[in-house]
C-alpha cells in the first residue's frame, strides 16, 4: 500500500526537478547542459513508478483521501490541503506521467542543439507537476491553483522560441483565450462557495449532491461556471481557435500538451464534478457543443496542408468526443477514450516530429516518400492513425464505439444527434488522417524544408522554417523509440480493458467497472445496494455491433476515398476543391474565427471601446482622485500648523472638546 509522503512525491519530484534545472545546471552547468534532461527523467521516471503503485493500490483498497492539514479557515469554510486518490485520480496519474517520461526521453534527441535546452527540460518539468498537482487535488481551490499553473507552464512551452514572433503571438493567444474559460470557472467556484463554503472540499460535495442537499437549479448555474473552464482549456467550441496556432512550440511539447497534460484537463474537470454535472441541467449542452466541435475541427483538418496542424484538428474533435460522451452521460466510454487518447495521439506527435527532423518541414506539400527512407517513424504513425480512426483491433476502435454505442442507447433527440455527428466525424477523422499518411509517407519526395524555404523567398515572404535542413533517413532510437512503444500500446491497451464480450473468466467491462461500479465516492451505492453508476455512467456498456459495424464502414470508406485521391489520383483533389472553392476558403480559413476575434473583438472591441473606456477613466479618475488627495493632504497639513502653535490656551480647549465628545460618546451608545 503506498503510503501518503510517496504520494506527495509524485507532484513534488517534478518540482524538484524544475527547481534544479531552473536554478542549479542552468546557473552553474550551462543553458544546454544534458544533465537537465537526466535530472528530468529520473524525477518523472520515478513519479510514473509512485504512480502504478497508486493504482495497484487503489485496485486493491479502494479510493483514499489524505487530509494533510488545515489551509483556510474562513467562516464556515474550513479547507484542507491534501490529496484525493480515486479511480480517476490514478488513471490520470499514469497517463500524465507515463506519456511525459517517453515525451522527456524523445524531447533529449530531438531538442539536442538547442541553445536553451536545460530551461525546455525545467518547463516540462512544471508543465507536468502542474497536470499531476491537479488530478490529485482534493478540493476547488487546490483545483483552480493547479489549473492556472497549468496554464502559465503551456504559455512557457508554447513560446518556447520567444525569439520567434509567431511562437510569442500564438503563446500569448493561448493564455488570454484560456482566460475567458477560467473567469466562467472562477465564476463558478465563487457560487458555489455562496451555496455552502465546506462544498469546496470535493468529498463533501459528493455528499451533498448524494442526499439532494443543492439543488438543480444551483447545480446548473455552478455546471455552467465549470463548464466554461473545460471549454476554454479543452479548446472546445468557440474557444478552439487558440489550439492549431499552440503548435509553434517544439513538437514534444505539443506531444505532451494534446496528449496528456493541458486540452485533457477541461475533460478531467467535468470528469471529476460529473455527479453535479448529472444532477444539473446542462448536460444537453455539453453534449451539443462537443459533437459539434468533433465535426467543426474535423472539418477543418480535412484541407491543412500542415502536419501538426492536422494532429491539432484531430485533438479538438477527439476532445468533443469525450466531451460528447460525457454529456450523455457515458462517463466510463469517456474517460476510457481519454486513456487510449492519450498514446496514440502522443506516438503521432512525436511521428510528425520524427518526420520534420528528416525533412525539415511540416508542411506536407512538401514531403512525400518517406516511408523507404522512416520504416519506422512510418509504421508507427500508422498504427496511431489506424486507432485514431477507429478500426479493429486497436484502441480507438473500443473507446470510440463504446461512446457511439452510448449515444446509441440514450436514443431520443439527444442521443441520435450525437450519435450523428459522432459519426460523421468518423468518416471525416479517416480521411484527413490517411491524407496526412499518403501525402507525408508516399509517392516522390517532393524537397523538403529547403524547397518551402526557397518558394518562400520567391514569393517574398520570409521563410516559414528558419533552420530548413533536411536529412532524409530514420531518426535516433531516443526519438523513434518512444514513436515504436507508444504504437505498440494503441494495438494492445483496448483488449486490456475488454470492452466487447467475455473473455475466458472475466466477466465484467474491467476498466468501466474499476471507474464507475468500484468507486462508491462518486457512484454510490442506491438503496437496493445495487450501483447507480451501471443505469447511468456506462459502467457495463454492450459491445453494439451495429454501431461499430457503421462506424468502421465509414472509417473504411474515409481511408478509401483519401488513397483514391493521393494515391491512385483517381479523383482529383484540386478539381474538388475548385468545384467547391467558397467552402474549401472557409474551411481553410478556420471558418474565418480568427479575423473575427481580432477584428471585432480585439481591433474594434477591446481597443477601441475597452481601451478608451479604461484611459478615460485613468485620466478623469486615477489622475484626478491623486490631485484631489494630494491637495487635501497639503490642506489638512496646513490646518495642524494652525493648532500646534504653542499656545497653551488652544490646547486646553482642545482637551475640553475631547472631553466633551468622549462622555457624549458614552451617554449616546454606551
Amino acid at each position: 500500500m503506498i503510503t501518503e509522503g510517496f504520494v506527495w512525491l509524485i507532484i513534488a519530484l517534478p518540482i524538484i526537478s524544475f527547481l534544479v534545472n531552473g536554478l542549479l545546471v542552468r546557473a552553474f552547468i550551462g543553458s544546454n547542459s544534458k544533465y537537465a534532461g537526466y535530472v528530468t527523467i529520473a524525477a518523472i521516471g520515478a513519479s510514473f513508478v509512485l504512480s502504478l503503485m497508486s493504482l495497484a493500490t487503489v485496485m486493491s483498497d479502494g479510493p483514499l483521501d489524505f487530509e494533510t492539514h488545515h489551509w483556510i479557515f474562513i467562516g464556515g469554510m474550513d479547507l484542507s490541503f491534501g490529496l484525493i486518490l480515486d479511480q480517476l485520480s490514478v488513471i490520470m496519474l499514469v497517463v500524465v506521467s507515463g506519456v511525459s517520461l517517453l515525451v522527456q526521453i524523445y524531447g533529449q534527441a530531438y531538442m539536442d542543439g538547442d541553445k536553451s535546452y536545460t530551461r525546455y527540460f525545467a518547463y516540462m518539468s512544471l508543465f507536468t507537476a502542474s497536470m499531476l498537482g491537479l488530478v490529485l487535488a482534493r478540493n476547488v481551490i487546490q483545483i483552480f491553483v493547479f489549473w492556472e499553473l497549468v496554464g502559465v507552464s503551456s504559455y512557457l512551452l508554447i513560446g518556447f522560441w520567444m525569439d520567434r514572433p509567431s511562437a510569442a503571438a500564438a503563446a500569448k493567444k493561448a493564455f488570454i483565450m484560456t482566460r475567458f474559460g477560467d473567469f466562467g470557472f472562477l465564476l463558478g467556484i465563487l457560487y458555489l462557495y455562496s451555496i455552502d463554503p465546506s462544498y469546496m472540499d470535493v468529498s463533501k460535495l459528493y455528499e451533498a449532491i448524494g442526499v439532494e442537499a443543492i439543488t438543480a437549479s444551483m447545480a446548473t448555474w455552478v455546471a455552467l461556471g465549470l463548464f466554461a473552464g473545460a471549454v476554454g482549456k479543452s479548446a472546445q467550441f468557440p474557444l478552439h481557435s487558440w489550439l492549431p496556432d499552440a503548435m509553434e512550440g517544439p513538437t514534444s511539447v505539443s506531444a505532451l500538451i494534446h496528449s496528456a497534460t493541458m486540452v485533457t484537463a477541461g475533460v478531467f474537470l467535468i470528469a471529476r464534478f460529473f455527479p453535479l454535472f448529472e444532477h444539473s441541467n446542462v448536460m444537453t449542452l455539453v453534449a451539443l457543443i462537443g459533437g459539434f466541435t468533433a465535426v467543426f475541427a474535423a472539418t477543418m483538418g480535412l484541407v491543412a496542408n500542415d502536419i501538426k496542424r492536422v494532429l491539432a484538428y484531430s485533438t479538438i474533435s477527439q476532445l468533443g468526443y469525450m466531451v460528447m460522451a460525457l454529456g450523455v452521460g457515458a462517463y466510463a466510454p469517456a474517460i476510457f477514450h481519454l486513456f487510449t487518447h492519450a498514446f496514440f495521439k502522443a506516438a503521432l506527435f512525436l511521428g510528425a516530429g520524427s518526420v520534420h527532423h528528416a525533412s525539415g518541414t511540416f508542411n506536407m506539400k512538401y514531403m512525400g516518400g518517406l516511408k523507404r527512407h522512416m520504416p519506422w517513424t512510418y509504421w508507427g504513425m500508422i498504427i496511431a492513425s489506424l486507432s485514431l480512426a477507429g478500426l479493429f483491433p486497436f484502441s480507438g476502435f473500443w473507446s470510440k464505439d463504446e461512446i457511439l454505442g452510448h449515444a446509441a442507447e440514450v436514443g431520443a433527440t439527444t442521443g441520435n444527434i450525437v450519435l450523428a455527428l459522432g459519426l460523421i466525424a468518423a468518416l471525416m477523422t479517416a480521411f484527413y488522417m490517411f491524407r496526412a499518411i499518403f501525402l507525408t509517407f508516399h509517392g516522390e519526395w517532393n524537397g523538403g524544408g529547403e524547397k518551402e524555404e526557397a518558394d518562400a523567398q520567391l514569393s517574398g515572404d520570409p521563410s516559414p522554417v528558419g533552420n530548413a535542413h533536411s536529412h532524409l533517413g530514420e531518426s535516433p532510437w531516443l526519438m523513434i523509440g518512444p514513436v515504436t512503444l507508444l504504437a505498440a500500446i494503441s494495438i494492445f491497451i483496448g483488449f486490456f480493458s475488454n470492452p466487447v464480450v467475455e473473455v475466458g473468466s472475466i466477466d465484467k467491462h474491467a476498466f468501466a467497472h474499476f471507474v464507475t461500479v468500484e468507486n462508491e465516492d462518486v457512484f454510490p451505492v442506491d438503496e437496493d445496494g445495487g450501483h447507480k453508476a451501471a443505469d447511468h455512467a456506462g459502467a457495463a456498456p454492450k459491445f453494439n455491433f451495429a454501431v461499430a459495424g457503421i462506424s468502421s464502414l465509414l472509417a473504411l470508406s474515409g481511408i478509401a476515398l483519401a488513397y483514391a485521391m493521393y494515391i491512385k489520383s483517381s479523383i482529383s483533389p484540386s478539381s474538388i476543391g475548385a468545384r467547391f472553392r467558397p467552402l474549401y476558403n472557409l474551411m481553410f480559413r478556420k471558418y474565418y474565427f480568427d479575423e473575427l476575434y481580432e477584428n471585432l473583438i480585439v481591433s474594434k472591441g477591446f481597443y477601441k471601446y475597452l481601451a478608451d473606456a479604461l484611459r478615460w477613466f485613468d485620466e478623469h479618475w486615477i489622475d484626478n482622485a491623486n490631485i484631489h488627495l494630494s491637495n487635501w493632504v497639503s490642506r489638512i497639513g496646513k490646518s495642524g500648523v494652525l493648532i500646534q502653535n504653542g499656545q497653551t490656551q488652544t490646547y486646553a480647549v482642545g482637551m475640553v472638546i475631547g472631553v466633551i465628545a468622549i462622555a457624549a460618546g458614552f451617554l449616546l451608545w454606551g
